[in-house]
């Protein structure tokens, strides 16, 4: 047995028409249906769940959702998460344009440009580059 990807993402949210709101109008995500307590929506071939719960805990540290897109679509869907109140968390400093920021219930999400190809590229220059450095 092998795993052949991502299933579907689930996130909780207290108020379920502002995430609603907030992951098709500021994301661009599409609804395909909703009940009282939840929605579904999707991304290309990602499966997105929301679902309603009394309170929302979220991770402190790097644990985020990220979200694939074009280069050309990056500079217009940054300035519109904005817009529809998204706070940035970090700053990006890794390889290819990224976006990391909070949904309205506190969820870390992010932006980015890029595949796992550009990134492995990117680790073998700079680990080349550290090994000149280093005089090896």
């Amino acid at each position: 047995m092998t795993i052949r990807g991502l299933n579907h993402i689930t996130l909780a949210t207290t108020d379920l028409q502002r995430a609603i709101a907030f992951y098709t109008d500021a994301l661009g995500l599409t609804l395909e249906h909703h009940w009282q307590r939840g929605a579904y929506l999707s991304a290309g071939n990602l499966w997105f769940c929301l679902s309603v719960e009394d309170h929302v805990t979220n991770a402190a540290d790097y644990t985020h959702v990220a979200f694939d897109i074009a280069a050309e679509d990056y500079a217009a869907t940054c300035a519109r998460l904005k817009k529809h109140g998204a706070q940035e968390w970090k700053a990006n400093r890794s390889e290819g344009d990224s976006f990391y920021f909070s949904d309205p219930d506190g969820h870390r999400l992010e932006l980015h440009v890029g595949d796992l190809a550009s990134r492995l590229a990117h680790i073998s220059k700079q680990q080349v580059k550290d090994t000149q450095s280093c005089g090896l």
